[in-house]
């Protein structure tokens, strides 16, 4: 009887434990800029040869000291070597990975269907995520704090220069752009960066005009412990975040007159971040 009574109560602990996931520190690259410190964790799932590269020319000290050269108010922060005369002996031209078949495995969530850019949007481990069934393809959506590599017209362009979403969610670039991550932390610290003038150079920061460095890049996993954030992020299946989607569908507040029509924007529902408790 008492294994019993222990067991029971230690159900609700593992039910709280499985509405949270602590994300892979070798999945998680900080950004130091002068603003504050960055967190983005990347998604080797959707695009592994994106996030090996990135990786690499994090932990070569690449992205040390470069800036946040175009940043268009709305759109998006974009990062690397503007000179294009930062040598690395790692970087090199990527294939690109706009999207992936669809996984036999049952790591996608629906939110909705149809979209108004795809068929189905939902969630593939914690990501924003789409997916077409006649294609039968599915890729990362472009929401707020997106991580994509930047590349020239060319599809297989990209190789360092990145940027992040911080405006509203530019998903024609869904198909059309490597994504391989997201801010998980600090997303203040992004918006905050220096503006270059969109109507001029498509946002390049004119020469001369302050811009927002990177002071260091590192992996997560090359950073000890107690120098990391402790950072959780909501699972995508958890009955707190079935709650809150049941929640925006039904618009049951009395502050609301029209209820809508039970759609919902993945975009506005990203899985929570928190600090560990």
């Amino acid at each position: 009887m008492k294994l019993a009574l222990a067991a029971l109560c230690m159900l609700p602990v593992l039910a709280v434990a499985d509405e949270w996931r602590t994300p892979l520190p070798e999945n998680q690259v900080y950004l130091s800029l002068e603003q504050g410190p960055v967190v983005l964790e990347l998604a080797p799932f959707m695009a592994p040869e994106h996030v090996k590269q990135f990786k690499t020319l994090v932990r070569e000290g690449y992205y040390d000291g470069l800036d946040f050269y175009r940043v268009v108010d709305g759109f998006v922060a974009q990062a690397g070597d503007v000179s294009e005369h930062k040598p690395s002996a790692q970087k090199q031209n990527l294939p690109a990975e706009f999207s992936r078949p669809l996984s036999d495995h049952q790591d996608f969530s629906l939110l909705q269907k149809p979209d108004f850019f795809a068929e189905q949007t939902g969630y593939l481990h914690g990501f924003a995520a789409a997916r077409d069934t006649k294609d039968k393809q599915e890729w990362l959506v472009h929401c707020p704090g997106t991580l994509a590599m930047a590349r020239s017209t060319e599809a297989d362009s990209g190789s360092a220069d990145f940027y992040i979403v911080i405006g509203q969610a530019p998903r024609h670039l869904d198909r059309n752009m490597s994504v391989f991550g997201r801010v998980l932390w600090g997303m203040e610290h992004v918006q905050g960066l220096p503006r270059g003038n969109p109507d001029v150079e498509m946002g390049v920061i004119a020469k001369g005009q302050p811009k927002g460095k990177i002071v260091q890049a590192r992996v997560a996993s090359d950073i000890p412990p107690e120098q990391r954030l402790a950072l959780q992020v909501q699972e995508q299946d958890s009955p707190s975040m079935h709650a809150r989607l049941e929640s925006g569908r039904k618009m049951e507040n009395p502050f609301f007159h029209f209820k809508g029509k039970g759609n919902l924007d993945v975009c506005y529902y990203p899985t929570k971040v928190r600090l560990a408790p």
